[in-house]
């Protein structure tokens, strides 16, 4: 076959090919800019901000919203057009030509621009706007949703910064001294009877081993609130027994303390079958490869299997840092001053539950993500992957063997 014969059925493939990322290439560019573009037009309907930047340019911004408005009438048009030649549009429509591929993305550029402008008129400005009037307002602003969060989250600084100190030491701390606590339960959990062991190490890893299945089965199949409930208060019933008086026990037996411990044990039980199943998805071949060679179960344990096994386990392990900083919000029930006992307290004082509800919700949410940004880029130095788990009553309750 002849190089020009070659190049002559080669041609229409290429001329395909070409067709086609013409076509998704124009497709994501008027679809996905009609998502912004409408963005913009439903910000641009929304009031001038105080301090906004196209208040005194009416005319500007008018122009802005028609030109937004005239892109999503063109996309239109190019969905009908879509709909009515559905097999000829790649040859027919003019949309799919490159000249007019290459000024619709030009326009979207100009597009983004214009919906980036308006984004930070109305919101950023706006939320400077309203943080401005709640500074100088004397009392909570009832007009303005926006202005009144502000009020409170100025005025009650001190308070929500006393529970976001709180959460995020019970976070930290709870998971750091459960993953300790998780390592001596798991290796309990999973010994089994080996051959050399004599009558006293046979007893205590069957003790050991059932301590573990028991504890594991007890706190992830009861709610941390009711957990954090019998501990504070079964633990101040024990020094009630004593001399102490009701001041010395509250100096000794705190609820910061109590609600520390709560999230503790809590996290030692859904992390010991975190590592477990890290364990247990190394090939058992590694073991009987390691026995082969002499060393004992621990051994083998110590050196082959768990430091394979803790790779597996880092996700899990991690975001549980993340399930601690939601889950902590239960320890208010017995009173310890988190980050949702600070929303309480405010909302108490200022008579507004929803908006304080909602200053809290974005504090949680900047906290987790920050959160598990950190654990990401953990995951990574470990080149393993990353995964977003929700709460402790979320996991599955793996089953006993």
């Amino acid at each position: 076959m002849s190089s020009a014969q070659s190049g002559e059925q080669m041609t229409p493939r290429k001329r395909g090919t070409f067709a086609s990322f013409i076509l998704d290439d124009h497709r994501y560019v008027l679809l996905g800019t009609s998502a912004v573009a409408f963005l913009g037009m439903l910000l641009s309907s929304q009031p001038r901000p105080r301090l906004s930047l196209l208040a005194n340019a009416f005319t500007v911004e008018l122009v802005m919203y028609y030109l937004l408005a005239a892109w999503l009438v063109l996309s239109a048009i190019a969905l009908v057009f879509k709909l009515t030649h559905w097999k000829t549009y790649v040859t027919t429509s003019p949309f799919t030509k490159p000249a007019v591929a290459r000024v619709l993305r030009i326009a979207s550029y100009v597009v983004w621009a214009m919906t980036f402008v308006l984004l930070i008129d109305r919101v950023v400005l706006g939320i400077a706007s309203a943080w401005q009037a709640a500074m100088s307002a004397e009392k909570v602003p009832t007009d303005d949703m926006l202005e009144s969060m502000c009020y409170i989250l100025w005025n009650g600084r001190q308070t929500f910064i006393t529970g976001f100190i709180t959460t995020v030491e019970l976070a930290v701390f709870g998971t750091v001294i459960a993953f300790f606590l998780a390592l001596l339960l798991v290796f309990c959990r999973i010994q089994t009877i080996d051959r050399p062991d004599n009558d006293f190490i046979r007893f205590w890893k069957k003790v050991g081993c059932g301590f573990a299945k028991v504890y594991s089965t007890v706190v992830r199949g009861t709610p941390m609130m009711v957990q954090a409930m019998v501990i504070y208060y079964g633990v101040f019933g024990l020094f009630r027994m004593t001399a102490l008086t009701t001041t010395q026990i509250n100096g000794i037996w705190t609820t910061f303390l109590a609600g520390l411990v709560t999230i503790t044990l809590n996290s030692t039980a859904y992390m010991m079958e975190v590592l477990r199943g890290g364990i247990e998805s190394v090939d058992k071949g590694q073991m009987e490869a390691a026995r082969s060679l002499g060393l004992s179960q621990w051994q083998a344990m110590m050196k082959v299997v768990f430091p394979q096994g803790i790779k597996f386990a880092i996700p899990g392990l991690s975001n549980e840092l993340v399930i601690n900083i939601k889950d902590s919000s239960v320890l208010s029930v017995i009173g310890t001053f988190d980050l949702m006992f600070a929303t309480t307290t405010v909302a108490g004082i200022y008579y507004q539950q929803f908006r304080t509800a909602l200053i809290s919700t974005v504090i949680y949410l900047m906290l987790t993500m920050l959160a598990s940004w950190l654990l990401s880029k953990f995951a990574k130095r470990f080149d393993v992957k990353s995964e977003t788990m929700g709460s402790t009553s979320d996991q599955t309750m793996l089953g006993e063997e």
